[in-house]
């Protein structure tokens, strides 16, 4: 059975679609692969807007759905999630999300061996980009911005 699976896709509910997509497509390069515009029923307008998506980066791949407006959560979206990325280089992932105005929560750190690149969405949710180094644990970025 193990052999049937290949990857876990995270998928994350969010309150406005187009502001996600500037973050995730705009900013950090993801590509949308999959969409689904709803033709509109009783959840959602017919309005040409996209409401779920498929986004890839590379290797990686996210979803992400537009709550419908009448069942938005109240509570905090993300709290206690945190997804995690493996790259080859973060630190340049790092670089070209800043030069597109993509701000990371921390500056990038280096905790469990990786460096890690710390972003919040607009959301709430956290996600990482991580890659391996030999830099001492706790180490930051010591570069100007």
């Amino acid at each position: 059975m193990s052999a049937n699976v290949r990857v876990a896709v995270p998928f994350f509910g969010v309150t406005d679609m187009e502001s996600s997509l500037r973050f995730y497509v705009d900013g950090l390069g993801f590509t949308i692969e999959r969409q689904w515009v709803a033709e509109g029923d009783e959840h959602y307008p017919s309005d040409g807007k996209i409401r779920w998506c498929w986004l890839e980066l590379g290797y990686a791949a996210i979803m992400l759905q537009e709550f419908m407006p009448q069942r938005r959560p109240k509570e905090p979206l993300g709290t206690g999630t945190s997804v995690s990325f493996m790259c080859e280089d973060a630190l340049a992932l790092y670089r070209e999300f800043t030069s597109r105005g993509i701000q990371a929560r921390n500056r990038p750190s280096v905790g469990n061996g990786l460096w890690v690149v710390p972003l919040t969405d607009p959301d709430g949710y956290c996600i990482e980009f991580s890659s391996p180094t030999d830099a001492p644990e706790e180490s930051e970025l010591e570069e100007t911005e």
